[in-house]
């Protein structure tokens, strides 16, 4: 049982890679078939094969030679890890949709943090999805003012910060990606959960932006990628409610 689940999330880490390689670039995520970023060559699914086709093939394009990014298998493991640690003991449906809702919103948490650390961009697909997965889960399980304050919140809040940033600095404080992204975990979170991953996220974004600055990592002009900042809170807030509860329970 643990095995096929640990080898679904290897197939599903390999189409991972194709997200984040495809929707930056606007490129349709169906067709055309992979091929080499550098020479174009097809290829092959033996080619295509999780992390066994990087060993094989010597982490090189079998055509041009040029090297194939690390992040390729490293999506794949690091996928298969988290379906292994979470792979339901048995078949029963509530183990199951628990193992699907879990293993989705962290893929989709996957994709945007990398997305956005390499392009300063969170798809709109991908919080998209993940609103629909949270909206689903809270119409069954929490009354209506839970996720429809909290989505409200996680929409409006930070949409109001960033006007009066706007119009006290004349700069954009955050990005319309950020402002979406926080009001699909409010739906999730509710109005609490998602006032502690603003403030959280900020908090936290601010801590290493200062450090970046201060050892030249970045310029203080430079834009920082701020989606990973949310995402990191929120993972914990759903993956470890446990220990984020006991995290923030040493803040005054």
């Amino acid at each position: 049982m643990i095995l096929f689940f640990t080898i679904f999330g290897l197939l599903v880490g390999s189409f991972l890679n194709a997200l984040i390689y495809r929707l930056p670039r606007d490129i349709n995520i169906a067709l055309p078939r992979s091929s080499c970023t550098q020479c174009k060559k097809l290829i092959y699914w033996y080619e295509n094969i999780p992390i066994l086709s990087y060993i094989f093939l010597k982490g090189k394009c079998s055509g041009c030679q040029s090297k194939i990014s690390l992040l390729y298998p490293f999506v794949e493991f690091i996928v298969a890890c988290f379906a292994f640690s979470i792979a339901p003991k048995n078949l029963e449906p509530d183990s199951l949709l628990n193992f699907f809702f879990y293993f989705s919103i962290f893929c989709a948490f996957l994709v945007h943090f990398i997305i956005d650390l390499k392009h300063q961009i969170l798809p709109d697909s991908i919080t998209i999805y993940m609103a629909c997965v949270f909206l689903l889960l809270s119409i069954f399980n929490k009354p209506l003012t839970f996720w429809l304050v909290g989505g409200l919140i996680g929409l409006g809040f930070p949409l109001m910060v960033t006007w009066i940033f706007y119009k006290i600095k004349g700069q954009v404080g955050l990005g319309g990606g950020d402002i979406k992204l926080y009001g699909a975990l409010g739906l999730y979170l509710g109005p609490v959960g998602i006032m502690q991953n603003i403030f959280l996220s900020c908090f936290l974004g601010a801590i290493v932006g200062i450090f970046m600055i201060a050892f030249k990592v970045m310029k203080k002009e430079n834009p920082i990628p701020f989606g990973p900042f949310i995402i990191v809170v929120g993972a914990f807030q759903i993956f470890s409610p446990e220990l984020f509860a006991y995290l923030i329970s040493y803040i005054p």
